[in-house]
């Protein structure tokens, strides 16, 4: 691919609103405006109408364009790669353009588009959020945010420069568990939390990891064009072991299971005890499922199974941190606490305080107290964050009014390289990293520096 298609700038708001607010500004106050125009009960005004264009119109990526649709949207646009993966998206928004390259259709639709979502593996995630960013769009990201720690950092810049309203796909930030997790936390429930458990079901359960390249090349689909998924990624035959969903295994285009579900279960630790970088990062992993004891990954595969230990220092009065991840069928120990027949979900996250214990699942599941009877206490917690209309209601209210949602990228951001650095870790299992978050760089081991970003082929830039 060596096409590069101009960007134009555009602001965050489109021209037709700020000529309506300006009208409505200085109208008289007799001035009769039909309902049609500003919007009845149930109806949105077109002053109000985000035109969206949607990266990756299949699986998660056809939710999101979908769900937004349903919040009063106007769906205008759908790019994907794979015309039977986006078949759905297609029938249900006939009279939106359909394009397979997202820089056609950024340029194309330049005067049409208030904001793009990006529903794509990973390894298209910042370019795709990076080029809808340069064209003044606001932007929607699948998690994890980017597929490398240089992505992250310089795609939360540029959102932040351009002023336009992002959130990444961690539903569970909006929810109502994910709040009473950090009031109860805040509020000394379970007493100073200096260890944390965070793990996930999902390598091995729902893709295959700890396996090598296929050697055969089979014929590509008619139906994708499989240059244009590859993207920035170097070259390589066409094979069902990547496509649909099994890219997440593949160190190339995923981030493995700690990309997966990192956002939705780290967030909420991150989140309530205010974590921010953690200073050293070591991981152990297995690729025969056996032993943890640092087999020698093949980096084609993530590791069948791996623990990842993160340590954070203290903030202010806050004592310093150990968290534990797991996957791969790995889990912690069961508290004792925990009534005889019960058991932990199969994505969640253990706090373990000074006075107790709390645990949740993943996507903001709703805290559990150990033992029981400290919820009596949480009665008298008061509800000191500001509760969220939902996830997607926030990023589509952000596109009308400009107040950015809890999960935008200023958040959002910094907590993905939290778990890209977990990533990075299991490079060198064994290996206690220390890392420099200001100038992201590992200082005890500058070879593995080269694997902050990934070298993109000819024709895709960030």
């Amino acid at each position: 691919m060596n096409y590069q298609a101009p960007f134009s700038k555009e602001p965050s708001l489109s021209s037709r609103r700020k000529f309506l607010s300006a009208t409505t500004a200085t109208a008289f106050g007799f001035t009769i405006v039909p309902r049609h125009v500003l919007g009845g009960p149930g109806q949105t005004a077109p002053s109000d109408r985000v035109n969206v264009a949607g990266i990756g119109a299949g699986g998660m990526g056809g939710g999101d364009i979908a769900t937004v649709s349903k919040l009063g949207t106007n769906i205008v646009a759908l790019c994907d790669v794979d015309d039977v993966r986006a078949a759905g998206s297609f029938k249900a928004f006939p009279k939106a353009r359909r394009y397979q390259d997202f820089r056609v259709m950024l340029e194309r639709e330049a005067n049409n588009i208030d904001a793009v979502t990006v529903g794509t593996p990973d390894h298209i995630h910042a370019v795709a959020a990076m080029a809808a960013i340069r064209a003044g769009k606001h932007v929607y990201v699948q998690k994890p945010l980017t597929h490398t720690l240089h992505e992250c950092r310089t795609l939360t810049k540029a959102a932040l420069d351009a002023k336009v309203m992002t959130s990444m796909g961690n539903q569970g930030h909006a929810t109502e568990g994910a709040r009473l997790t950090n009031e109860w936390i805040q509020a000394g429930i379970i007493g100073g939390v200096r260890e944390v458990h965070v793990w996930s079901d999902r390598a091995g359960k729902h893709w295959k990891q700890g396996i090598g390249r296929p050697e055969d090349a089979l014929p590509i689909p008619a139906t994708l064009d499989w240059d244009l998924w590859l993207g920035p990624i170097g070259e390589r035959p066409y094979h069902p072991a990547y496509v649909p969903t099994k890219w997440r295994g593949w160190w190339d285009f995923g981030t493995g299971a700690l990309g997966d579900m990192g956002c939705h279960i780290i967030d909420h630790p991150v989140w309530a005890l205010k974590l921010g970088a953690p200073s050293t990062v070591e991981s152990r992993t297995t690729l025969d499922g056996s032993v943890l004891e640092g087999s020698k990954p093949n980096f084609e595969t993530y590791p069948i199974a791996a623990m990842i230990y993160y340590e954070f220092p203290a903030r202010g009065n806050l004592p310093p941190v150990r968290m534990t991840w797991y996957d791969g069928g790995l889990m912690p120990p069961a508290p004792s606490e925990l009534p005889t027949g019960q058991r932990l979900p199969d994505n969640g996250v253990l706090y373990i305080g000074s006075k107790g214990k709390m645990y949740h699942g993943a996507h903001g599941g709703m805290p559990q107290l150990l033992p029981a009877s400290l919820m009596e206490q949480t009665k008298a917690v008061p509800k000191t964050m500001e509760r969220s209309p939902g996830h997607y209601e926030e990023w589509v209210q952000a596109c009308r009014s400009g107040k950015p949602p809890a999960a935008s990228f200023d958040y959002s951001g910094p907590m993905t390289e939290t778990v890209l650095l977990g990533v990075l870790s299991l490079r060198a299992p064994g290996l206690a990293i220390e890392w420099d978050a200001e100038n992201q760089k590992v200082k005890n081991a500058p070879e593995l520096n080269q694997f902050v970003h990934t070298e993109y082929r000819k024709g895709w830039t960030l």
